[in-house]
């Protein structure tokens, strides 16, 4: 049985509404896309969605108790919680420089959690 779904195309400002039909898990037909950007986009969303993850490090000896980081590229959607989890385990030392590898390849996703600050040491 088909079934129908929503996403909302990010890959321009239009924010093109598109519908999908979809049976079995494979898109049969696609409704609202008005470029091929937007189709890329759509199909990519539906059957590998990935986001960037911005969050927070503790800090041990730095002017803040945290530090903003976020990963270097887009991971898959579905392990956000799990590397949440591991990120909450991690406390780094300051001083910390913008850009600074805070944990190396996440979960084995090839994606690293970076600083997006710098802090300075108290």
């Amino acid at each position: 049985m088909a079934e129908r779904v929503q996403i909302t195309c990010i890959s321009c400002p239009m924010g093109c509404e598109v519908e999908l039909q979809v049976e079995n898990e494979e898109i049969k037909s696609m409704e609202g896309a008005t470029c091929l950007a937007g189709e890329k986009y759509v199909k990519n969303e539906y059957y590998n969605p990935t986001r960037i993850l911005p969050t927070t490090v503790r800090v041990k000896g730095g002017v803040l108790p945290l530090v903003p980081v976020k990963t270097n590229e887009a991971m898959p959607k579905g392990l956000i919680e799990k590397a949440m989890k591991v990120i909450a385990e991690v406390e780094v030392e300051a001083p910390i420089k913008l850009g600074q590898v805070i944990i190396e390849d996440i979960l084995d996703t090839g994606v690293d959690i970076v600083a997006t600050r710098d802090l300075e040491r108290i």
